[in-house]
């Protein structure tokens, strides 16, 4: 984002689906950023942090047309019921371009060894169960083409080995043996949790988790 904004000062920013502001904290030294959350604790949190914040729906954005320089959301798309009506309202209010920081898409994962992989399924039916689209990843390119913008796409490796995984391994089975709980079975989750630790022993685990991001630019 600091090269796309080439440190320009007084670009102006909005945040659809801010949360509690995480990513705005990281971009308000260099962006005038505002916060959209649906969730009205997430608002307030964002304003208890000094920073400025509506209530409002991703895909009915409360803002005239080219409001803000940019407009950005990470880590959003995968949860929203249209997310063409989305991009739309992002390519509106945008003056110049539409940033999707970070989407993942499930369907691509790689894990080793193979009794982990077979926990994906899994995972890919408890994050439909949860509303959202695990596939989200690979179609932001499609989705911005489809509104008219000009699109840069590509995708973060997201690969964990080594130092990494070892220091963040435990939170990461927790993250996943919750997820896929009921969707699969107590032997497969055994099975994984065994291997996992094996892998982890020997150095062999691997995670890749793919997540891609899209700049659709306005011409």
């Amino acid at each position: 984002m600091r090269t796309l904004v080439r440190e320009r000062q007084g670009m102006t920013a909005l945040d659809v689906g801010c949360g509690p502001g995480l990513v705005m904290e990281l971009l308000s030294p260099f962006l005038d950023v505002m916060g959209l959350d649906i969730d009205q604790e997430m608002v307030r949190q964002v304003r208890a942090k000094g920073m400025e914040a509506v209530l409002g729906d991703a895909q009915d954005l409360p803002f005239k047309d080219d409001s803000f320089d940019l407009v950005y959301c990470s880590f959003t798309m995968m949860w929203l019921p249209d997310q063409q009506k989305a991009v739309q309202e992002m390519a509106r209010v945008a003056r110049q371009c539409v940033v999707c920081l970070a989407e993942p898409d499930y369907g691509r994962r790689i894990c080793s060894p193979p009794e982990v992989s077979r926990l994906d399924k899994g995972l890919i039916r408890s994050l439909r169960a949860e509303g959202a689209d695990p596939f989200t990843g690979r179609r932001l390119d499609r989705l911005m083409r489809k509104v008219g913008l000009e699109v840069d796409f590509e995708a973060y490796g997201g690969k964990w080995t080594g130092a990494q995984l070892r220091e963040e391994a435990e939170a990461e089975w927790n993250s996943l043996s919750k997820a896929v709980e009921g969707f699969v079975d107590t032997e497969t989750l055994e099975r994984a949790r065994a291997a996992w630790d094996a892998a982890l022993a020997d150095d062999k685990l691997v995670l890749i988790n793919p997540v891609f991001r899209a700049i659709g630019w306005k011409r």
